[in-house]
């Protein structure tokens, strides 16, 4: 009995120590966490979400239509709207895992699926690719999309590593956050799709972009280092990326822009303490991932949603810690409502719009 004991654990050791993963972890200091303090503090708005109730889970990304007609995301593949009825129907379905979408002056939905990458459709769901490969390589995981004044589509692709297809969008996500090895990019891209030129590179998994009404900056979501970038396109300082929000309290998703100036960002879930814990030890990261599945760090059910002007200035923060509605991506403006978006619930969120002001105004770049 002993002996096999013994046995058991020494085999339980290797594999612990030893077993191959699909990351390999890449030391950095993750910010002290500064939790709910101001302009962050914890409350309770996102407890009286109304829930629309729909057939699929995950409305990752929400886009309205320039006739003013929510169009929702959704894991099965399927981009749902609600009809002129405020009735839930299914448009069209890519066949992969839709997420990032915008439209454009035509019309057309650009859409970033994570499996397919980059598709333009049409207004009778016609779809076409765009983009699926840059160069020889594949888009692993085409994430998020914005589009320009001028047309350019800019795309968030997660990461390169760690392909959406093979392991899922959430599973691929938590690899890559793990490893942290800064293999996410945005690019540029023609609306034809024929030239493309990589914009920001060295990204943790690059999430969220939206572009200024100008069209003088491009704001990224970088969710494994809990912040927002602003990378100017145009004037003296084109080409520069700087910090616009920087330690945030959970990790940041989809950047939705608003009618009023204001950008719309999701707080999928709080941090994790072990995971920043184990930042600076690579090693361990990758014995966390040989544990199993339940034990490592998962997306917690909380919702959080903040509201930033173009200098990142925070004037919303709403919070759920109830997890009525959680694991929220981001938000949309359409006619009385502000819409949520959800990586896992199977309802669409909505509040009504306009909303107070939920904090005082307040800068959170390099604190």
């Amino acid at each position: 009995m002993k002996a096999s004991l013994l046995v058991l654990a020494v085999v339980s050791l290797a594999y612990l120590l030893f077993w191959p993963v699909p990351i390999d972890p890449v030391a950095w200091q993750a910010p002290k966490n500064r939790g709910y303090l101001p302009p962050f503090e914890a409350n309770t708005v996102l407890d009286n979400v109304q829930r629309l109730r729909l057939q699929d889970e995950g409305p990752e990304m929400l886009a309205v239509s320039p006739e003013g007609q929510v169009h929702m995301a959704m894991l099965s593949g399927a981009i749902d709207r609600l009809n002129a009825r405020g009735q839930v129907e299914t448009w069209v379905n890519t066949g992969g895992r839709p997420l990032g979408m915008a439209f454009d002056v035509q019309g057309d939905l650009i859409v970033a699926d994570a499996f397919q990458g980059v598709l333009r459709i049409d207004a009778e769901g016609e779809q076409t690719p765009v983009l699926t490969h840059v160069g020889e390589q594949p888009l692993r995981y085409a994430n998020s999309v914005a589009i320009g004044p001028d047309g350019t589509l800019y795309v968030s692709e997660s990461t390169q590593r760690h392909a959406a297809a093979e392991y899922g969008t959430y599973q691929a996500s938590l690899l890559d956050i793990n490893e942290h090895g800064g293999s996410g990019r945005v690019l540029a891209v023609s609306p034809d799709g024929e030239e493309v030129k990589e914009l920001v590179t060295g990204l943790n998994f690059a999430n969220g972009v939206a572009v200024l009404p100008s069209g003088e900056a491009l704001l990224i979501s970088e969710t494994g280092r809990y912040r927002v970038l602003k990378h100017h396109l145009q004037g003296e300082r084109a080409g520069e990326t700087e910090v616009l929000i920087s330690n945030l309290p959970g990790f940041p998703d989809n950047l939705n822009p608003g009618p009023d100036g204001l950008f719309w960002l999701g707080l999928v879930s709080p941090r994790s303490a072990p995971l920043d814990s184990l930042s600076n030890w690579p090693y361990l990261r990758k014995v966390v991932q040989r544990l199993p599945a339940f034990v490592r760090p998962q997306a917690r059910p909380y919702g959080h949603l903040v509201g930033f002007d173009e200098q990142g200035v925070i004037h919303h923060n709403l919070q759920g810690p109830s997890g009525h509605y959680a694991y929220i991506t981001g938000a949309v403006v359409s006619g009385r409502w502000l819409y949520l978006s959800s990586l896992h619930e199977d309802a669409l969120g909505r509040l009504p719009w306009p909303i107070p002001v939920t904090t005082s105004a307040y800068r959170v770049a390099d604190r």
